[in-house]
């Protein structure tokens, strides 16, 4: 990267000595962040761009209220610092209240086990494009919609506090997504495929089976009946079972969705039953390779690793500092900012349910009639209830795989849900597809993890969502 940060220590270090009494916590984050965006629609090339930005923001608190700015260019630091000093100073009314951790100086880069985006011309990733696109529109006469969409991405961050914290920290992130609509008559079909990747372009280069795989389940759908809605015992395969608990369950256990709501922290208690024994549930970036890793949060808290669920039973959150604090527990290095445009805010990182001891060819048996449902289309969450599509589905019936069906919805509470686990398959499947939304921050890079899993009382819906 260019030296423009780097550079900037110096300058980080003076306002620090110059301002750090003015307010009881000090921060200062700047980025530079290059990248290349590409999506096709059919035969229309909607984006096609290189870009670089340098920009940072500033985070005040003085008696519990925070002042927060951004900018683009260095030479305005000075006059942003003392913005969002101004404003802590006007909000706060209270007591600063920060989980304390040890400062840290640390210049550290994630490492690629192959060749950097960067190095690969803008052409060659058009031509990519173009390849993968020209699968799917030759697939099936029924194809008549197509998107291909590649991002790369690179970001350099300093991360300077008022307690001595200096880290500096880099990354590459790289992901491809694509989808097939098949048409026949008035019914529409669609397959889908993301594939993410912080290791090497090589990744992206050899998705023919995934994109063919995406357009035939769009293709198969049309033909397929309906399934009837109703409630069943459910296996569903690994990727599923990572978007369950990314989703589902690791929203409501980032503390600040709970620290200010005394109804959901009294939900979420430490100690309550929420699962078989055998459940185990992860959250955290210390993991090396995986979309959502890193060596330090945005804050400059050392990555970890959290577990949320032992034995069944609640045992942790992700936190901020801030969080961390007001609650009386550790933080866990899950605050986390989109970009210098906004401040962190507590997030998943990667988030996994522990494989269990269940042969998968197992999990179907007993089920006189139930729903196999493999992948993902969509889904929605809203607080304890979750609705999730099904990217492709087959019956159960009398402990075997029948028919395949379509507009396959599962629904349900889940805590309710997660006490109906029956059995935990001895598989596991890391997704690195993941891009996660919240609170105006959306597409940060997260992973999920999971094994296949068998739930009973599962509702299952004709609609898709």
């Amino acid at each position: 990267m260019p030296t423009v940060l780097t550079d900037a220590k110096n300058l980080l270090s003076d306002l620090m000595a110059r301002y750090r009494s003015h307010v009881d916590y000090l921060a200062i984050r700047l980025e530079e962040s290059e990248g290349t965006s590409i999506l096709l629609r059919g035969d229309k090339v909607e984006t096609l761009s290189e870009g670089l930005s340098i920009g940072g923001q500033v985070r005040a608190c003085y008696k519990g209220g925070w002042g927060f700015a951004s900018f683009n260019h260095l030479s305005t630091l000075k006059e942003r610092v003392e913005e969002a000093i101004t404003a802590a100073r006007i909000v706060g009314d209270g007591e600063t209240i920060l989980a304390p951790i040890i400062p840290v100086q640390d210049t550290c880069q994630l490492p690629l086990i192959g060749t950097d985006p960067r190095q690969i011309p803008l052409a060659d990733k058009k031509a990519l494009c173009d390849r993968y696109n020209q699968i799917l529109k030759t697939f099936d006469p029924r194809i008549t919609t197509t998107s291909v969409r590649y991002g790369d991405s690179n970001q350099h961050v300093i991360v300077a506090t008022s307690e001595g914290t200096l880290i500096e920290q880099s990354w590459v992130d790289m992901e491809m997504r694509f989808s097939a609509t098949a048409r026949k008559g008035d019914l529409v079909q669609t397959g889908r495929e993301t594939i993410g990747t912080r290791k090497a372009y090589e990744d992206l280069t050899s998705l023919d089976e995934q994109l063919c795989s995406a357009a035939q389940r769009a293709v198969n759908a049309l033909s397929q009946p309906t399934v009837k809605g109703g409630t069943y015992t459910v296996v569903i395969d690994p990727i599923l079972t990572g978007l369950f608990v990314h989703e589902a369950f690791g929203h409501l256990s980032e503390a600040d969705m709970a620290y200010e709501n005394p109804d959901l922290l009294e939900v979420m208690s430490m100690g309550r039953q929420f699962g078989p024994e055998e459940l185990q549930i992860f959250d955290g970036a210390a993991p090396q390779g995986h979309r959502g890793s890193y060596f330090y949060d945005d804050e400059g808290t050392r990555a970890t690793t959290t577990q949320l669920i032992k034995d069944g039973i609640l045992v942790g959150r992700l936190h901020s500092r801030e969080t961390a604090g007001k609650l009386g527990e550790t933080p866990t290095g899950n605050a986390r900012c989109l970009n210098y445009h906004y401040p962190p805010i507590v997030r998943m990182t990667n988030t996994w349910i522990e494989r269990g001891k269940t042969p998968v060819a197992d999990l179907v048996q007993g089920i006189k009639e139930g729903v196999y449902a493999r992948n993902w289309l969509g889904g929605m969450t809203n607080g304890e209830m979750f609705t999730f599509s099904a990217g492709e589905a087959w019956m159960i019936r009398n402990g075997k795989l029948a028919e395949p069906v379509r507009d396959v919805t599962l629904s349900g509470n889940v805590f309710k849900t997660l006490a109906d686990i029956e059995a935990i398959g001895d598989d596991f499947y890391w997704d690195e597809s993941g891009g996660c939304g919240k609170a105006g921050q959306s597409g940060l890079p997260v992973g999920c993890g999971g094994p296949s899993l068998r739930i009973r009382n599962v509702v299952v819906g004709g609609e898709a969502v």
